[in-house]
């Protein structure tokens, strides 16, 4: 069965807090549901703010391939006509091809928020939906408050379903506004709301009850042909139904025709895209496209999953675009770690001895606050550690970082005062002993800078390694300033990104923990490489 999908994430989606758009990302977000198969795409609301209403002048110019760009409004307000009410005059300005309208279903909103009687507001409804259609558009109409019109007064509600089917409405979206409804109502009212009128049924759903995914599958159940939500669940207060959830259902679970098995394989990557552009992470723990939704964790659960993922994964990865992942930690069994050395191409180069002396290791390290399933570069450096013990790319003689006030002038505000920091370090490389001093913006900015140069006057392709992010956590302990910290700092070769985890009292020996095993990765996996080259060293140093 053909199920319409609709996207409101540049609409619904920007009322959720921390959620903002600019003009250009949402011309590019339209883009990329479009190449996902999203039949319908809300733009926003033209007659509400300047930003919406630039987005509809510059989206005339997009070349969708499938999608129908939507704009967003309300009914008439009761005081104007429709022909010269300012809101609907501007849905018919953004020229797209569809126009969604809500309106009000519960009598308790049509006499506390419009305070009009319930027949104006069936006229409003109407004559809103008629004057769109007779001007050439689709439209949408959203029964807004719907479930709850529908259970204070029924008659009224299909009422204002019938006041806009008869103008004309091609689809009739039930929309529970205030997220309350538990699945097994509103899938009673969706039946009966089937019984009564043909032709498209849709189903919005907020999530405050966290059921707004569950709402919108009992919909469908039920006889709705046409589901809306946002990306990655982005909206009002809790949010909208996911939309990503809601597909990947549908299409795998349920039999339904949305975006099709092609287009499925591409949902992770554009559900990352949104959450890009909306400065947000993408949270881990999402059904079917977060990182951690095809994890595993416990050594049993890993050994399963070795012979056959289907004992713990209820669909392939792949068939949303998204990979299995197996995570180190003191949850670890063997079959874990042969997993991580099979992807690393590193499994021949440990025993089993090894092997199990490496888990025991690991185990140990997370006990003292080592996170190695976001740091699993720092689990490859123990790996080849293992590996070749008698390779040691260098050792650190000495380091030491100093900040000090810089004060600004005395004419200017005492604000301005800077700080500058410098860091010094020793390093031995076969026997050889290199030192430098630099400074920094900020301490690990000048440890950083001074450790690869160091090194780079031995190793020179060691220049082009980049920290690119810095965390730091506190484990508890004692508490306050006393605590140990857990410092992750993430690095690029522009080839691969990986990450590196130091443990320590000190923010700064933390830090440099974390600087020392990513330089020691890189130039392993460069000897491992080039073994012959001995991770490309460059000995003109010593002419």
């Amino acid at each position: 069965m053909k199920i319409f999908t609709f996207d409101t994430t540049l609409r619904d989606g920007t009322q959720g807090e921390s959620i903002s758009f600019s003009v250009e990302d949402k011309l590019q977000i339209v883009e990329k549901l479009d190449e996902l198969g999203i039949d319908y795409i809300e733009g926003g609301w033209p007659g509400s703010n300047p930003k919406d209403k630039e987005f509809f002048t510059q989206a005339k110019n997009l070349n969708l391939k499938h999608a129908k760009l939507t704009a967003f409004g309300a009914t008439r307000f009761s005081k104007n006509p429709v022909g010269k009410d300012p809101n609907v005059a501007e849905l018919l300005g953004a020229e797209t091809p569809a126009v969604a309208i809500f309106g009000k279903t519960w009598d308790f909103h049509v006499h506390r928020a419009l305070g009009v009687s319930e027949e104006e507001n069936l006229q409003m409804i109407g004559e809103t939906v008629a004057y769109l259609k007779d001007h050439g558009r689709e439209v949408i109409y959203d029964a807004e408050h719907f479930f709850d019109g529908f259970f204070a007064n029924r008659d009224f509600a299909l009422r204002t379903l019938e006041a806009a089917k008869k103008a004309g409405a091609d689809v009739l979206c039930l929309c529970d506004t205030n997220g309350g409804t538990l699945p097994g109502a509103l899938e009673a009212a969706v039946r009966q709301v089937r019984e009564r009128f043909d032709g498209v049924i849709g189903i919005h759903c907020h999530n405050d009850s966290e059921l707004a995914v569950a709402n919108t599958l009992a919909a469908v159940e039920a006889g709705a042909n046409h589901v809306q939500g946002c990306m990655n669940g982005y909206g009002e207060r809790c949010g909208n139904a996911n939309l990503c959830s809601v597909i990947a259902n549908l299409e795998l679970k349920m039999g339904g025709a949305t975006i099709g098995p092609e287009n499925l394989m591409h949902l992770t990557s554009v559900a990352r895209f949104v959450a890009d552009l909306a400065n947000l992470p993408l949270r881990n723990e999402q059904a079917f496209v977060g990182s951690s939704a095809f994890a595993h964790k416990g050594g049993v659960h890993v050994s399963a999953v070795m012979k056959d993922p289907a004992t713990y994964e209820h669909i392939r990865p792949e068939t949303v675009g998204n990979r299995q992942r197996v995570l180190l930690s003191d949850l670890s069994g063997r079959g874990n770690v042969v997993y991580k050395l099979e992807q690393l191409g590193l499994k021949e180069h440990l025993s089993e001895t090894a092997r199990r002396e490496l888990l025991q290791r690991i185990k140990m390290m997370e006990h003292e606050g080592y996170d190695f399933e976001t740091a699993e570069g720092t689990f490859e450096l123990l790996v080849r550690e293992a590996a070749h013990p008698e390779f040691h790319p260098f050792d650190v003689v000495h380091y030491e970082v100093s900040t000090r006030l810089q004060r600004a002038d005395t004419n200017r505000l005492r604000g301005f005062d800077e700080t500058v920091t410098v860091a010094s370090a020793t390093v031995r490389v076969d026997g050889n002993v290199h030192s430098h001093t630099a400074t920094g913006e900020g301490p690990v900015h000048a440890l950083d800078v001074c450790l690869r140069r160091c090194l780079g006057s031995v190793f020179p392709t060691i220049t082009s390694v980049h920290l690119t992010d810095y965390k730091v956590r506190v484990l508890g302990g004692k508490g306050g300033t006393e605590s140990k910290v857990r410092v992750l700092v993430e690095w690029t070769d522009h080839q691969k990104s990986w990450a590196t985890v130091g443990i320590s009292n000190n923010v700064i020996d933390a830090s440099w923990h974390a600087l020392v095993d990513a330089l020691r990765l890189e130039l392993m996996r460069l000897r491992d490489a080039n073994p012959g080259g001995q991770a490309t060293r460059d000995y003109s140093w010593a002419v």
